[in-house]
């Protein structure tokens, strides 16, 4: 695979279902960002509902698989890893993000631990919910909303 550098790196801890890791795959394939799977994963690489979800697009994802959170931090020593979680610092609209970010999610029943969101203060973000009676939103579509914002600001910076 012959791919430009990442400008972004999306990270799963733990994913859970495979259709919501497929569609980020995807994503990830569409928008030239490496995907990194962290941890131990609730589906085997080769489950087929998530290659049904990234349809022919598998050649295409940048792939990386570290089996810890240290393993990621250690593959990428020059990113900055901004923590999405419902219970982050700040919008992710008001985020100023930077080009080789590490975009990090948790799973989808736990979301990441709150230890690693109180140990980063300043690198969490959130997406706003305005209905309270509604827990989180989807993974996929979760990553989906603060990648484009991400790109958004680092392609048109003003």
């Amino acid at each position: 695979m012959n791919q430009p550098p990442p400008l972004l790196h999306i990270a799963l801890l733990e994913p859970e279902i495979p259709p919501n890791t497929g569609n980020i795959a995807r994503l990830c394939a569409a928008t030239h960002c490496r995907l990194h799977l962290v941890g131990r994963l609730g589906f085997r690489i080769d489950d087929k509902a998530l290659r049904r979800a990234g349809v022919d697009y598998w050649t295409e994802v940048d792939l990386h698989l570290h089996r810890t959170l240290e393993a990621l931090w250690e593959a990428l020593p020059s990113s900055r890893f901004v923590y999405v979680e419902t219970t982050g610092e700040q919008r992710y609209t008001r985020f100023r993000w930077q080009p080789g970010d590490c975009l990090v999610f948790g799973r989808e029943t736990k979301g990441l631990p709150l230890e690693l969101i109180h140990a980063n203060p300043g690198r969490t973000v959130r997406i706003p919910m305005a209905n309270s009676a509604i827990r989180s939103l989807n993974l996929a579509n979760s990553v989906a909303i603060v990648l484009f914002e991400a790109l958004r600001q680092l392609e048109d910076p003003s």
